[in-house]
């Protein structure tokens, strides 16, 4: 007689998932002090199958926050170093020429680039031209990459984390609005408090090594981003929705006065 499997409730999940957020915050301690908000936000977009551009100035481990967040989740993880000479070939893939030793004959094959993992981190994304920014358009947004004709689709989860330097840094570009489109939220990376950067300090530079452990894996973490498709939303929320995105138009009539104010 086959054995049937017990079906999961929408309260379990959301049981696992509390839980589970309480674990994740653990495990990033070990590496991350303090940024929980940050973090929370993080997993929001996550489960929304949303992405986050992450923005502040060098040195407040953005990166390390990104790398430790997929190993947490064990996620395959690829990082993108954006430079001025990024092509887009270098991160969607590009088409080599193959030698076929059955048949003599050379053939075209296509080499998958760094987009094909479920978190990507465009470090630095603002210091390469707005053509290679463009790249990740299609990748965020349908989950897949075109290359010489070929739709290749991209793993679930997927996830694209940015990282961004203050325009004021030397060497960066203006991030497209089509970009900007791309993400949902626009996280602020601020300077720890006197205390944190304490702890900081007494941590890099002792021998301490943290083990950390898997709380969530693939399966998991796209049955929580099911759920969230399904979270009823009440008219009335919609409708407030609406209304205020409507006031951040210049053309709507309602719109404050200084909305339509060029900066």
């Amino acid at each position: 007689m086959a054995v049937k499997k017990k079906q999961i409730s929408d309260l379990d999940i959301v049981d696992q998932l509390k839980d589970s957020h309480g674990k994740i915050l653990k495990e990033i301690g070990k590496v991350i002090i303090g940024q929980n908000e940050v973090v929370d936000q993080l997993m929001i977009s996550l489960l929304a199958r949303g992405h986050c551009l992450l923005i502040g100035v060098p040195g407040l481990a953005k990166t390390l926050l990104i790398s430790t967040v997929a190993r947490v989740l064990n996620l395959k993880f690829n990082r993108i170093q954006f430079t001025p000479d990024l092509m887009p070939s270098d991160i969607t893939g590009t088409e080599l020429i193959e030698d076929d030793l059955s048949t003599g004959k050379k053939a075209f094959k296509f080499v998958k680039g760094p987009v094909f993992a479920n978190i990507v981190l465009a470090d630095e994304i603002n210091r390469t031209s707005p053509k290679t920014q463009a790249a990740l358009l299609q990748a965020m947004q349908e989950h897949e990459v075109t290359a010489a004709g070929e739709t290749y689709n991209l793993e679930e989860p997927f996830f694209v984390l940015a990282t961004q330097n203050p325009i004021e840094q030397e060497g960066t570009y203006p991030l497209p609005e089509a970009q900007l489109d791309r993400f949902m939220f626009n996280l602020w990376v601020d300077y720890p408090s006197s205390e944190e950067e304490s702890q900081i300090v007494k941590s890099t530079t002792s021998a301490y090594d943290p083990e950390l452990k898997v709380v969530l894996d693939k399966a998991e973490i796209i049955k929580m981003q099911d759920l969230v498709r399904r979270v009823p939303v009440a008219d009335n929320v919609v409708d407030f929705a609406v209304k205020l995105v409507s006031l951040t138009r210049p053309v709507d009539k309602k719109a404050p006065k200084f909305i339509g104010n060029k900066l």
